[in-house]
Order: C-alpha cells, then structure tokens, then sequence
C-alpha cells in the first residue's frame, strides 16, 4: 500500500508541465527563467517560452512548458527559481 503513497498525484512522469514564474517587467525575467529552467531541463527552446504582461504593465509571467521527467526535478526548478531575486511568485 505504501508504494501509492509514493507517486504524486496526477502527474504520471514524464509529462508536458508548464512551469510559471511572475515578476517586475524591468528584472531581466525572461532570460533569467530561461536559464534557470534549462539547468534542469536543456531541451527547451523559445517555442517553449511564453510572456504576458499584467494589465498595468508593471509585472510579467513567464511560462516554460517542459518534458518534466520526475517530481525531484521539478522540485529542484521551483526552489531554483524561488531563489532568484527577480522572481516574485510561482506556480
């Protein structure tokens, strides 16, 4: 029975995971996520990148669908990202 409590739930690995980080428009965001991202990811390209502005057009997201390959990984991206000062929030 323990061995179900080992599989996430809802993600079935590997699987298409869009990664989202939001921050100032002026911190450098796109460029810094897509570093961040392809560490742990190298397969990403900018097709795989998306931006969108917030209405006031002082914040930004930035969206990175991956090939996520486990819950470490994905794991290691988010404290990655967590960590940058630019980033404000993800999800």
């Amino acid at each position: 029975m323990d061995e179900l409590n080992d599989q996430p739930e809802g993600l079935t690995f590997p699987c298409e995971f869009p990664v989202k980080a939001m921050g100032p428009v002026d911190s450098g965001l796109p460029e810094a996520v897509r570093h961040i991202v392809s560490q742990h990811a190298p397969e990403i390209s900018e097709a795989h990148l998306h931006t969108a502005q917030s209405s006031g057009g002082r914040f930004m997201s930035v969206t990175v669908t991956i090939t996520a390959r486990s819950r470490d990984q994905l794991d290691a991206i988010y404290a990655d990202l967590q960590a940058h000062d630019g980033v404000l929030a993800t999800l």
